[in-house]
């Protein structure tokens, strides 16, 4: 059995329906109980609980042969920061320790190194910076699952169906910035939502063991800015490719970033245009995973969410609609993928990490699942 927390969120339910198309037993924990009928399927069943009480989470791990501990809250409220991220998560491995779980795997982001410039650093060759309340929090967070013994991955920017945060970004500052962006020369770690759950999932079934200790989970190939805009433009995410709006240097970009209101701030823009990578290829070699192609190939599937929804600010829900409807008329197959998927069950948070205010909506967990309001 292998439990889940935040496997209602843009990651974990990517991870969920990737394990249940394995055959593996799953046990998710959420706050809200959602196991009668509709998308959680009929005869999942499960308990309340909450990584707020962490008398609610006695038993959950009972019998367990693995935690995914999935769940973050990436918005700007300090007080709630450290309630999930810290407390939350602490509760969570004394569970895990009480259990006797033998495999704890925690996702965390690579926000918690700050803002770089980083320019291929491994695992252990970059201090921790983080410059805001999530990521603090975060990275706190990590300190209980390494005294666990656990594997900690920093996930970086994560894109594809469900993502509110890096290619909505993206839009917004090139509606604000129409044209090339420091030549477009940026290198940044991304990784598709589902080749990340791949990974998760492997890590989690692998008979290999896992190392106590941190690993990056990005793609190992990093994503050069002038091509992600040019792809994204390409299918229509973007009203124009970059190099026809002609090319601005830094400070050029910056200043037209602050001369047009957006969501995006400048010190995002960095993350987003400059220099953010990271080196990632231990945890797909532990996982035996093939990386797969690489984000830049896996934005097809996600296009129609990203046209729809455009560059909406990440607690946004205007689109929702127009997203479904959209995705459906491209016969994208999103099954049980849903169009929220933010807030407590969030992906990497890696943008959320270093400007706070991100929260939203939740995603339905596949047929078959243990499902309960535990999370």
């Amino acid at each position: 059995m292998i439990v889940i927390s935040g496997g209602t969120g843009f990651v974990g339910s990517a991870v969920v329906r990737r394990l249940l198309g394995e055959g593996v037993p799953v046990r998710v924990l959420s706050r809200e109980r959602r196991v009668s009928g509709g998308r959680a399927g009929a005869g999942a069943g499960g308990v309340c609980g909450d990584l707020g009480d962490p008398g609610s989470l006695r038993g959950l791990c009972d019998g367990a042969s693995v935690l995914l501990s999935l769940a973050s809250y990436v918005g700007g409220d300090e007080r709630r920061c450290d309630d999930v991220n810290v407390r939350g998560t602490s509760a969570l491995m004394a569970e895990a320790r009480r259990a006797g779980v033998p495999r704890i795997v925690h996702l965390s982001t690579c926000a918690v190194y700050g803002t770089g410039p980083h320019r291929g650093a491994g695992e252990g060759e970059l201090d921790p910076a983080p410059v805001s309340a999530a990521s603090r929090s975060r990275l706190a967070g990590e300190a209980p699952v390494l005294a666990a013994g656990g594997t900690v991955l920093r996930a970086p920017l994560v894109t594809g169906y469900g993502d509110r945060w890096a290619v909505p970004a993206l839009v917004d500052a090139f509606r604000r910035v129409p044209a090339g962006w420091a030549g477009g020369n940026g290198l940044a770690s991304f990784v598709d939502v589902m080749d990340l759950a791949r990974l998760v999932a492997a890590l989690a079934v692998t008979p290999r063991a896992l190392p106590g200790g941190v690993l990056h989970a990005g793609h190992p190939e990093p994503v050069r800015n002038g091509a992600l805009m040019g792809a994204l433009a390409e299918y229509g995410v973007l009203a124009h490719a970059p190099g026809a709006g002609g090319s601005l240097g830094w400070d050029a970009c910056l200043a037209g970033l602050r001369a047009r209101p957006g969501w995006v701030s400048e010190r995002q823009f960095s993350l987003l245009a400059g220099d953010m990578w990271y080196r990632s290829d231990m945890a797909w070699e532990l996982g035996g995973v093939d990386p797969g192609p690489g984000p830049l190939r896996r934005l097809g599937v996600a296009a129609a969410w990203y046209r729809a929804r455009g560059g909406a600010a990440p607690e946004a829900e205007v689109g929702d609609g127009a997203v479904a409807e959209a995705v459906a008329g491209a016969g994208v197959d999103v099954a049980g993928a849903g169009a929220g998927g933010v807030g407590w069950g969030a992906g990497s948070g890696l943008l959320a990490g270093l400007v706070p205010g991100q929260r939203g909506g939740r995603r339905a967990v596949p047929a078959g699942a243990e499902v309960g309001a535990r999370r």
